[in-house]
């Protein structure tokens, strides 16, 4: 194990501000807060604590980093207390192993709601001081490099909750080389052939590409020399995980691959990259379209480098990454790389660096890095459901980038595969909402359109629009997903209180009263409803029945039941009018409701089907079409489902008046739409028979929307049969001409 006076040493090697007390305090303290206690692998445990302080070393982070990383288990796995810690080492101190035991206690891969909110969790803790995520990186890198002595089930779940959360997040964080390790490490455990094959693979193409690997850099080196220019050339294959990646995604094998050889060529200044990718140039051809300048155009985690693909010596294909020594040391350690140090590794006077006034962090607050992980906690407050939090996360850490332009020149950064609906709600959510169309580099394309780097997106807007729920599958980006959502859930409460204030108006019409919005306010208590909207917007919803808000209001009010809503036995025939003299058996309730809704049907709420402006469908059961009587059924949560009155689904509804509402049919004549009904056809089973039944369908101007199909006998088969047609009329004209037909035996509506 390491010593103390090694601990110090490592720390004043790069900052010569530092507390050798403070650190030898730290280190005597955590050693015996956990001197009983073993690890998997049978080493004393506080080997652990003590290589991640050494992994916060490496990362040249502040003492107070590492002497977190020396306490870090203290509270969570011994007698040590916060009380405790603030008084031996500082409130600062004790904020941060505060921070990373609480962040301990969160399982990141246990069901998928308690995962999204402890993500949010996670994400609000290391928003409020980014060292807590830098020192639990260490202490999961340390843990990844052990977990070997841990047992399977345990292992797989570690690895996973690696994979799918502190990779990429140590990937938004900048910090390139740790997430390729944890990447690696995770890639090991869950998939142990895939890796051990394809590092296999990788190590025989490195010992057979010797001679190119040797050329490659002593001509670049060469030449850069000539131009004055002193370059360090680094060549590495690519990590298997990265590999397998590409090869899961393209579905090719490992021979398939190309550019599997990369190289480094970092040199002094900036303008000297630009040289450097002129000698590449220069010396072997470019591959088309292989060209990413992220000097100019830096990614959101402050990563810059030039990226180029050539065909090398060999005719291989050899990427090449062409940044500064600054640069690397952002790239390969990215936020943590931002750290000021009073000995000048990083000038104070940098214009991209910022002191923390209120804490001892010296990270770089205004990095790229720190201010994705800012925008992404702003989201929390937008109220997401956890289900969604930890979606959207994953898409926009996982995802590489696009760069695209606003018409004013405005740089919009997306993930690879982001759509003109995802630049409309970067812009602004109001933009995304507002989205009906869009012009890409002045071309009018549509806004599901997948976008390129350098495009030019102009958004067409019509403030009237409301996003479609359909957007939410096309969109890539967690933040236009969550503007549709909450848009969609919006306009739904809006539909809700729309059919709610019908409803109502209704109701108390049929009770001799007027309603008025006043009049619900005193009430509200008795309805359980914070606001007159909510209260309305639960009675369209099915949520409050409407005779609750009528008694509320009315107290006095006695609801007059007539002997013909009680339980009835018996049936009649009973014939509705306007579906062509058709006649249908009805119980007895469901007749005597008919006949009471008839004579109030002045009062009846009008609809149009399921396309209409209220959260109103059709029972796809059974259907139904303008000619029939038809009457609503209020369900919890889902607003109106329409039946026809003969419907039998309606059955187990009789018991339940309060929650039936008279409808009737508005039709607009200048715009007719097609509307849903069920046939049930027997037909002899023989070749053409579907056919011929679809010819006449089709050629009556009506549609199949879906089928059944059953043969109870080898001679005959039954078809239930889901069409569109325009209204009741139309129906009993496709049944007359379905009849005709001599392969069928019988047809009639499903009732």
């Amino acid at each position: 194990m390491m010593r103390q006076n090694e601990l110090v040493e490592r720390v004043a090697a790069y900052t010569a501000d530092v507390d050798e007390m403070l650190l030898n305090r730290a280190y005597v303290y955590a050693m015996h807060k956990h001197r009983h206690q073993v690890r998997a692998s049978g080493d004393p445990y506080f080997s652990h604590p003590l290589e991640v302080a050494a992994i916060v070393t490496d990362l040249k982070l502040d003492q107070d980093s590492v002497v977190a990383a020396l306490l870090h288990d203290t509270i969570e796995d011994t007698d040590a207390t916060r009380k405790e810690i603030d008084a031996m080492f500082g409130d600062n101190i004790g904020r941060l192993v505060d921070g990373l035991t609480k962040l301990k206690r969160i399982d990141l891969v246990s069901k998928k709601t308690r995962q999204g909110e402890n993500l949010r969790r996670l994400l609000l803790a290391i928003a409020d001081d980014v060292r807590v995520l830098l020192v639990k990186l260490a202490d999961r890198l340390h843990n990844m490099r052990t977990l070997h002595f841990v047992p399977e089930e345990k292992r797989q779940r570690i690895a996973q909750e690696t994979m799918d959360i502190y990779a990429p997040l140590a990937g938004r964080m900048g910090m390139q080389s740790l997430r390729e390790e944890l990447e690696e490490l995770a890639f090991q455990a869950l998939y142990p052939q895939g890796y051990s094959l394809i590092h296999e693979k990788l190590a025989d193409l490195r010992k057979d590409s010797g001679d190119v690997i040797v050329e490659i850099e002593k001509t670049v080196v060469t030449s850069l020399a000539d131009q004055n220019i002193e370059a360090q050339v680094i060549s590495r294959n690519k990590r298997p995980y990265s590999i397998f990646r590409k090869m899961e995604r393209n579905s090719i094998s490992f021979e398939q691959l190309s550019d599997l050889i990369g190289f480094r060529v970092i040199v002094d200044e900036p303008e000297d990259c630009y040289t450097a990718l002129g000698v590449v140039h220069r010396q072997w051809p470019a591959v088309p379209g292989r060209f990413k300048d992220y000097i100019s155009t830096p990614k959101q985690n402050d990563y810059r480098s030039i990226h180029t693909t050539v065909v090398g010596p060999s005719y291989q294909r050899v990427e090449m990454q062409i940044r500064t020594h600054h640069m690397h040391q952002i790239a390969e350690h990215g936020i943590a790389a931002h750290a000021l140090y009073k000995d000048g590794i990083f000038s104070p006077s940098d214009p991209g660096a910022m002191h923390s006034a209120d804490s001892a962090t010296n990270i770089d607050t205004e990095s790229r890095s720190y201010s994705w992980l800012k925008r992404t906690v702003e989201t929390l407050s937008d109220g997401e459901h956890p289900d969604d939090l930890i979606e959207h996360t994953r898409l926009e850490l996982f995802h590489d980038q696009v760069f695209c332009f606003t018409p004013k020149g405005r740089l919009i950064a997306l993930p690879q595969g982001a759509t003109v609906i995802d630049f409309a709600y970067a812009v602004h959510t109001n933009v995304g909402n507002s989205c009906v169309g869009s012009r890409v580099n002045g071309r009018a394309v549509p806004v599901v359109t997948k976008l390129k780097n350098g495009d030019e997106v102009f958004v067409i807007r019509s403030e009237n629009h409301v996003p479609p729920p359909a957007w939410e599958n096309v969109a890539v980006t967690g933040k236009a997903r969550a503007g549709i959502r909450r848009a969609a859930r919006e306009a739904r409460t809006q539909q809700f209180f729309d059919l709610g204030e019908k409803i109502l108006v209704s109701t108390f019409q049929r009770a001799g009263h007027k309603f008025l919005h006043s009049q619900m306010e005193n009430v509200l208590p008795k309805l359980a409803r914070a606001s007159v909207s909510d209260a309305i917007a639960a009675v369209g919803s099915g949520e409050l029945l409407p005779e609750h808000v009528l008694t509320a209001v009315h107290p006095d009010y006695q609801k007059e039941r007539s002997e013909t809503n009680k339980p009835a036995s018996g049936e009649g025939w009973f014939n509705l009018s306007g579906v062509a003299n058709i006649m249908f058996r009805l119980p007895g309730r469901r007749r005597d409701k008919y006949a009471e809704a008839t004579k109030k049907l002045t009062q009846a709420i009008p609809i149009r089907g399921a396309g209409g402006d209220t959260p109103v469908k059709i029972d796809p059961e059974f259907g139904a079409v303008p000619g029939d009587r038809i009457v609503g059924i209020l369900k919890p949560g889902e607003g109106v489902t329409v039946y026809p009155i003969h419907a039998e689904a309606l059955q187990q509804f009789e018991d339940d008046a309060d929650n039936w509402i008279d409808l009737r049919w508005d039709i607009d004549t200048e715009n007719p739409e097609r509307f849903p009904a069920k046939l049930e056809i027997t037909a002899i089973n023989a070749p053409g028979t579907l056919a011929e039944i679809a010819d006449i369908i089709g050629r009556a101007n009506s549609n199949i929307a879906n089928m059944f199909l059953s043969s109870p006998d080898s001679g005959l088969t039954k078809m239930e049969l889901g069409i569109d047609v325009w209204d009741a009329k139309h129906l009993n004209r496709v049944i007359r001409d379905i009849r005709s037909l001599s392969v069928v035996t019988h047809v009639q509506r499903k009732t």
